[in-house]
């Protein structure tokens, strides 16, 4: 026997090894994009007055919330312009730019000049950088969330693009991490002075590493088969496909019910999402409070438990389908904000605030852990990361990304409690959405997965057909000893 022979990996075991790189790929970039994202607002806290000054700390961190919102007005250009280059391009070669771009706009944050340096120009360099990161952003989610469910297997795809959220909040987490160990390590004003900047030059040190990953990962199946001209997810195998509509807007527009689809059922998600994720720190700090680091302490070890919840809610849909979990999360976040977030602005300790914490993001697990799978699952090959880009990001700048502004102007109008039922009450279009879709488990990505459908419903029309002769046959006996009997 030959050693190439010996050593010969079975299909099988190939396949799944695929799946694991990919797997893992699409999860560590997508950690490193977040983890440069959310960091902004992790540390705003100790840089705002570098950039605002004034003796007013909701004011400041309203600025500097200003421009973390400024940075989703970029998404849909992002989502637009590299969910096109994903759609024509590939997948692996929209995710590489994505992690290029973050890394320069994580440098640009760590070195802008402070308002004592050069007056206003740090925020134009900080506002510069934050639009770079919005795009950046606004197609990593499509790219990440289109290769990780056409990566996936068609039985776990539930699973699969659960961990793009898992590795999104493992980005915040080591972000927020890194902010805990700093302020145990340095003096308030070592971290108000410099060391805010440490955590944007490690996030670019982060994404040389990434970059050379993604560069290994190989192309989805289904994107290759739209490259070659057969879409066979949307007809027939082998049927030549225009190459000139792929990831258009013209092309998109055609699925113009689909993208209504995605801003409505990403609206109360991303308002949930940020509001129990970016926001509750400062919500814990100017409401409860509650002092800096136990505040952070909290946020950590409620995202850590959230993410560990994702794959399970993953895998959950897989078996009983995506809208079951859609709809517990909107009438969770519908009935459950107001008391919730009420009760979080009377927390007095750590425990009760990481108890109620969790709670709502038990309930978040719902939408964050199958979204990307739905979005993807509605849209043929040819414009799937378009469709899942641009809608997805236009309800994020709109929604997503003003949300904590949302919640600070309330606050500093007097009137907090009303951003309760701002939360709720985009929780309820959501779930109008939710209740009125289709469900998406099973619909075909790709030609073979296709193909197994055409075969399924072969068998099984000829299993009824053999059944229903063997019926006739075994019937005609008894009909006339039944009439020959009758007297």
């Amino acid at each position: 026997m030959s050693s190439s022979a010996a050593v010969s990996v079975p299909p099988a075991e190939e396949e799944r090894r695929r799946r694991r790189l990919a797997l893992v790929g699409g999860s560590l970039g997508n950690l490193v994009e977040w983890y440069d994202w959310f960091v902004y607002a992790s540390f705003a806290i100790y840089f705002a007055d570098s950039f605002f000054p004034g003796d007013n700390p909701t004011t400041q961190l309203m600025n500097t919330a200003g421009i973390f919102a400024v940075g989703f007005l970029m998404r849909p250009v992002g989502g637009w312009v590299l969910g096109r280059a994903a759609d024509r391009h590939g997948r692996k070669s929209a995710l590489t730019l994505t992690v290029t771009m973050m890394s320069v706009a994580a440098l640009l944050i760590a070195v802008a000049p402070t308002y004592g340096q050069a007056g206003y120009f740090g925020a134009v360099v900080l506002l510069l950088a934050r639009l770079l990161q919005g795009m950046s952003i606004g197609g990593e989610y499509a790219a990440s969330a289109t290769y990780l469910t056409e990566a996936s297997a068609r039985d776990r795809r539930g699973l699969g693009s659960s961990f793009q959220y898992v590795s999104m909040t493992c980005g915040q987490l080591l972000g927020l991490g890194i902010l805990i160990t700093m302020q145990h390590t340095l003096t308030t004003a070592q971290l108000e002075s410099w060391g805010w900047r440490v955590p944007f030059v490690l996030g670019a040190l982060f994404a040389v590493v990434v970059f050379w990953l993604r560069r290994r990962l190989q192309e989805t199946d289904a994107f290759k088969e739209e490259a070659q001209g057969t879409d066979g997810a949307d007809g027939a195998a082998g049927t030549r496909v225009d190459d000139s509509r792929r990831g258009t807007l013209k092309a998109l527009w055609q699925h113009r019910r689909q993208v209504g689809l995605v801003m409505a059922l990403t609206l109360g998600g991303t308002v949930a999402y940020y509001t129990y994720t970016t926001y509750l720190t400062k919500y814990l700090v100017g409401s409860a409070g509650m002092d800096k680091k136990t505040a952070t302490l909290v946020s950590f070890t409620a995202l850590a438990v959230f993410a560990v919840l994702q794959p399970f809610a993953g895998m959950l849909s897989d078996r009983i389908g995506r809208r079951p979990l859609l709809i517990t999360f909107a009438v969770g976040c519908t009935l459950g904000t107001y008391p919730i977030m009420t009760a979080l602005g009377s927390a007095s300790s750590y425990w009760s605030a990481l108890g109620l914490s969790l709670l709502a993001l038990v309930v978040v697990t719902g939408y964050t852990s199958i979204n990307a799978a739905v979005k993807a699952e509605m849209f043929p090959t040819r414009v799937r990361a378009l469709g899942v880009a641009l809608p997805y990001a236009v309800a994020n700048a709109l929604f997503g990304g003003t949300a904590e502004y949302v919640a600070l102007w309330f606050k500093d109008s007097g009137h907090e409690k009303w951003f309760f039922w701002y939360v709720s009450g985009c929780a309820l279009v959501s779930l109008v959405t939710y209740v009125l879709m289709p469900d998406t488990r099973r619909v075909a990505l790709s030609r073979a997965e296709a193909e197994a459908d055409a075969a399924e419903a072969a068998a099984d029309a000829a299993e009824a057909d053999g059944a229903g002769t063997d019926a006739r046959s075994s019937h005609a006996p008894t009909s006339s000893s039944s009439v020959n009997a009758t007297p």
